[in-house]
């Protein structure tokens, strides 16, 4: 979210940087002045600089008064001072600015900030004036001024505390100085309370000064997550919530209270808070009434992080956010504007984010019969990549269950993504890849799903994305296939003895920059050999150059993977020693499961599994030696006493063999 700036906090003197800037621009550019201005360049040079010499010269006369003036107290001398001071600076904001600085004005306004003076608004209007300039924020904190602004807080006088919270609001602008000092001097505090007290008042210059304040705690805390939690825990999220509700129809107190719902909701333990209020009917009912993208795009912002919360995405459900999404994404899917295409993404996003949610997730599935999700499933067909990619996404939430997987799996949903897929093997959008495959993955899950989607060809389209160089597609693509032959022996072999994806996943294997890709490839690896149980799949990674990795796999830090490694390896060894043998001996095999044996974290089925290895390894001469040298009679022996009756047993059994063969 963006600060708010100066001009947004109710300015009450006319806009003096457009002024200016619009001076500096012209002389910058002499075709245009020729255009409206009829004197030579020159002339016009010397009349700027002349009146910029009389507003200097009336700015001195009038710093000079305002210094007698302050020591006399003259309420009348004051008043014109300042009239004269902010007349400079809407004149020139900069150079008047500075030169309220270099003659020391700032330190005569504190005494000026009376309660009692009538000149008090007008002295407060000029700080927030002085304070829209960056580079006078920290001099104003310097001068004091922020003690005697935050006791004006305590005022009946609505003009006063109008241009008070101006000027607070400025000085805090993107100013660690001047929120230190707001801070300090628990400013914060009041102004919540003047929220609270005032939120329900629905007149005109009430809901002026609401918007002020609300304005003026978004840059006390904006991009600061300490000042946003001290915010959250005084309870600013119900009071504005609610001011939201009320004040709907005034168009700047709504877009400052969204804003300022922007910069809190990006902290985690605003979300509780949101949670226990009509935040989501509130917005949702916003939303509605909107009609312009920059409108709907404020809200969109809001919404986002509010959404990331399980809770609040079940609110939003069930306060009709998902219908406004369907027909914001019906209204631009075919727009060539970029309005249309950032609203369309926007909303699809959104979509699939509250589709993460478990219970609005089943909420919208409505046992696969809901409109919500059959809106989803045209998504795929569409030739807009943002739907394609929506629709594959939304399709990867909905299977997260094996009830949804199962039911979406028999109503023909596979041949859909398979479709899709087809269409991006040459177009490659690599976020539609990884989209699909994803949703396929899932499907994949139950027992039951793996062979019907072996049956439509899932594995064969999968397999076209082989040469794909990029890693989350690769990454899907490796999940996808392990779980598709997870109990299918047949599929197994079949991949198994495939020497182009065995070929690429030894290549893989030994991508250590992407570990996820790594870790998938070594998994799938294992998982072709435990499943086939061949000895031609086992001959094809052999020759392909896989054993050295399952080896490496079995020290990986993660019990399950070294789980798998081992039964693969020992699926080896079972089924071809002789062939296996030399990668066993490069790759030290025998050492690492000298090494599992011995460590007293090894799980129960890791230790079991490795003294299985041993004992089918003691038929390679080889390997046999190297075990005799590496004394495991005595850590197998002490696994006799393990407690794990299984892991006791193993060991009765190879100590048996290893002294036999001794």
């Amino acid at each position: 979210m963006q600060l708010c700036n100066a001009d947004d906090l109710g300015i009450s003197e006319p806009s003096v940087s457009r002024a200016i800037n619009q001076t500096i621009n012209a002389l910058s550019r002499p075709h245009i002045i020729q255009q409206f201005i009829r004197f030579p360049l020159d002339n016009q040079q010397h009349r700027i600089k002349a009146n910029f010499m009389a507003i200097a010269d009336n700015l001195s006369d009038a710093l000079e008064k305002l210094k007698l003036a302050s020591k006399d107290s003259a309420t009348d001398s004051v008043d014109s001072c300042l009239d004269c001071l902010l007349k400079a600076l809407a004149n020139n904001h900069t150079e008047a600015s500075v030169m309220i600085q270099e003659m020391g004005v700032l330190t005569l306004l504190p005494t000026l900030l009376s309660p009692q003076s009538s000149c008090t608004p007008k002295v407060a209007n000029l700080i927030a004036e002085l304070a829209k300039n960056e580079f006078m924020r920290g001099p104003c904190v310097e001068a004091g001024l922020i003690p005697p602004l935050i006791q004006l807080l305590t005022s009946s006088d609505q003009e006063v505390l109008l241009q008070t919270g101006r000027a607070l609001g400025n000085i805090c602008y993107d100013s660690h100085e001047g929120r230190s000092a707001v801070d300090l001097a628990g400013g914060a505090q009041i102004v919540a309370e003047h929220i609270k007290s005032l939120y329900q008042n629905t007149e005109p210059e009430n809901e002026k000064l609401l918007t002020v304040f609300c304005g003026m705690l978004m840059n006390y805390s904006n991009d600061n997550d300490s000042l946003q939690a001290q915010l959250i825990n005084m309870g600013v999220i119900p009071t504005l919530v609610k001011l939201l509700g009320i004040h709907s129809h005034n168009v700047a107190l709504t877009e400052m209270c969204l804003i300022a719902f922007g910069n809190l909701a990006e902290l985690e333990s605003s979300k509780e808070q949101f949670a226990s209020t009509n935040i989501a009917e509130e917005l949702v009912r916003l939303f509605q009434k909107q009609t312009e993208h920059e409108k709907k795009e404020m809200i969109f912002e809001v919404l986002a992080p509010l959404a990331e919360n399980d809770v609040i995405k079940l609110q939003l459900v069930e306060a009709g956010l998902v219908e406004c999404l369907l027909e914001v994404v019906a209204q631009t899917v075919d727009g060539e504007r970029e309005e249309d295409v950032a609203q369309l993404k926007t909303s699809s996003d959104l979509m699939v984010l509250l589709l993460l949610g478990d219970e609005s997730m089943q909420k919208l599935f409505e046992g696969g019969k809901g409109s919500v999700f059959q809106r989803v499933l045209s998504w795929i067909p569409s030739h807009n990549h943002q739907l394609q990619l929506a629709g594959a996404l939304a399709i990867a939430n909905f299977a997260r269950n094996d009830g949804n997987c199962i039911h979406m799996v028999d109503t023909g949903i596979v041949q859909k993504l398979l479709e899709l897929l087809d269409r991006h093997v040459d177009e490659g959008n690599v976020t539609v890849q990884h989209a699909a495959l994803s949703a396929l993955r899932n499907l994949a899950i139950p027992v039951v799903n793996k062979s019907k989607m072996l049956s439509a060809g899932v594995a064969d389209v999968v397999l076209k994305f082989l040469q794909s160089e990029m890693p989350p597609v690769q990454f899907k693509l490796l999940g996808t296939l392990r779980m598709l032959i997870d109990t299918q022996a047949e599929a197994a072999d079949q991949l198994g003895t495939n020497g182009k994806l065995v070929e690429r996943l030894v290549e893989w294997c030994e991508a250590k920059d992407h570990a996820g890709v790594m870790g998938e490839s070594n998994r799938l690896l294992s998982a072709l050999i435990r499943h086939s149980k061949s000895k031609e799949v086992v001959k094809t990674v052999i020759q392909g150059g896989g054993v050295k990795h399952l080896v490496t796999m079995a020290t990986s830090e993660h019990m399950i993977m070294q789980n798998e490694a081992l039964v693969a390896l020992g699926l080896i060894a079972a089924l071809d020693l002789v062939a296996a043998e030399k990668d066993f001996v490069v790759s030290s095999l025998v050492s690492v499961l000298h090494k599992l044996l011995s460590d007293e974290r090894s799980a129960p089925e890791i230790k079991y599994n490795s003294m299985i290895l041993i004992c089918s390894a003691m038929g390679s001469e080889p390997l046999h030696k190297e075990v005799q040298s590496l004394a495991f009679i005595d850590v197998v022996s002490r696994l006799r006493a393990h407690e794990n009756k299984t892991v006791s047993h193993q060991a009765s059994l190879t100590e048996q063999r290893l002294t036999a063969q001794s």
